[in-house]
């Protein structure tokens, strides 16, 4: 791998990781304005609010399959909202920065806890929220302040680091050790074309393929790269590549029966009840492969997660049809769920939204005032930054006053 998550085949690529920054953005600053005619030379405050930053916005797009377009995009931000100007105008709002990940694309935070599950089509969540527009000086009159000489700078959007982790959403997943056949039989069952070769690891990155009835029923299946001993405990690949088992509701054990079938099933399957997430109580499909080389091959293993035993040969294509059609049968359907559009992610938590803050920063006519309990000397020049203050910019603070150095 060039780089976690990343995995190459000459020049194809599949992006099942990636990290990325995402920034909100920040609101608009209040107006800060007098009404000015010809006739009304002392007009009142007239300073319109500013507009909302924008959100960053994660969808789940059934048309994608994998994360690769976000490994040259890592800083994603979404644009301020507009300052409020003269006659009451507000600032239009900033546009959301919306990025579009596969189905089934999970949200993780620096410290690896898990934020949101995209686990259908159009499920979405806000990863930062765009700073409010800040209000402007005609907001700001009362009965005893007729002429305020300040306006609210809008505050900047949410910031962070999340980490993106793609697991594959399939009806049924191929699992074998390495050159068992699974990218043949996937190729000779479904629309997938996979690099089929008849040496080990020939598949470097999991493929998706759809097997289709004349009825229109339609079952994806997906390839994963071929597991090794010791792939529970992260030997190769083998975390990334047990996780995108995770969500296939069958198993399909691809055994090569030119070699002793037992064994093969007792390797794999001593992997999976190792690696967890009930990966070992998932029903079972097995395959006996290449009974063109071995027609007689034994397998005498007896377990209830075993619903069916296939004896075929992709080279041939003896028994492949019996295969295809017998799938959907065997194969479970999905739990059925009404969904609108536009919904939330099946798994979400939200964080604890922050207390209201306990100040607001005003810009003035000559730089800015701090009104209330002042943030961290850090969080403060921050805000300032953001607000456009630069070295030398007067701010107050209570009685106090002090150039930004």
């Amino acid at each position: 791998m060039s780089e976690a998550g990343t995995r190459r085949y000459g020049c194809a690529m599949f992006s099942d990781r990636v990290k990325i920054h995402v920034q909100a953005g920040k609101g608009g600053d209040g107006g800060l304005s007098f009404r000015r005619e010809k006739f009304v030379p002392k007009g009142g405050p007239d300073g319109g609010d500013g507009g909302n930053g924008g959100d960053v916005v994660l969808l789940a797009d059934p048309s994608l399959r994998d994360l690769s377009s976000l490994q040259r995009r890592r800083w994603i931000k979404a644009t301020r909202g507009e300052n409020g100007g003269g006659a009451r105008r507000h600032g239009a709002n900033g546009d959301d920065a919306l990025l579009k990940v596969p189905v089934g694309t999970q949200v993780f935070t620096e410290d690896g806890d898990l934020v949101a599950d995209l686990a259908h089509a159009g499920a979405r969540v806000v990863l930062a929220r765009g700073g409010h527009g800040g209000r402007g000086n005609a907001r700001f009159v009362s009965s005893t302040r007729q002429v305020p000489r300040f306006a609210e700078v809008g505050p900047p959007g949410e910031e962070r680091d999340v980490e993106l982790h793609l697991k594959l959403l399939a009806d049924a997943a191929l699992v074998g050790l390495p050159n068992a056949g699974k990218s043949s039989l996937i190729s000779r069952i479904s629309n997938a074309k996979p690099k089929v070769a008849s040496y080990p690891f020939t598949t470097l990155q999991p493929v998706l393929g759809t097997v289709e009835t004349p009825d229109g029923r339609q079952l994806v299946i997906a390839d994963v790269p071929g597991l090794i001993e010791g792939a529970s405990e992260g030997v190769g690949l083998g975390h990334e590549f047990l996780a995108h088992l995770e969500r296939a509701r069958t198993l399909v054990h691809v055994i090569d029966a030119s070699h002793p079938a037992d064994e093969q099933w007792r390797t794999i399957d001593d992997e999976l009840g190792a690696y967890g997430a009930g990966l070992d109580e998932r029903p079972q499909i097995v395959v006996l492969n290449k009974i063109d080389i071995e027609p007689d091959s034994a397998f005498t293993i007896e377990d209830s997660r075993i619903v069916a035993v296939f004896r075929l040969s992709c080279a041939t294509g003896e028994g492949l049809e019996d295969f295809r059609r017998r799938l959907f049968t065997l194969v479970p359907e999905p739990e059925a769920q009404e969904r609108g559009e536009d919904e939330l992610a099946d798994y979400l938590v939200y964080r604890p939204q922050p207390k209201v803050r306990g100040w607001r920063l005003l810009r003035t006519e000559g730089g800015f005032r701090v009104l209330g309990t002042p943030p961290s000397d850090e969080e403060l020049e921050r805000v300032l930054r953001a607000a456009g203050a630069t070295h030398g910019t007067t701010v107050e603070i209570g009685e106090d006053e002090f150039e930004l150095a």
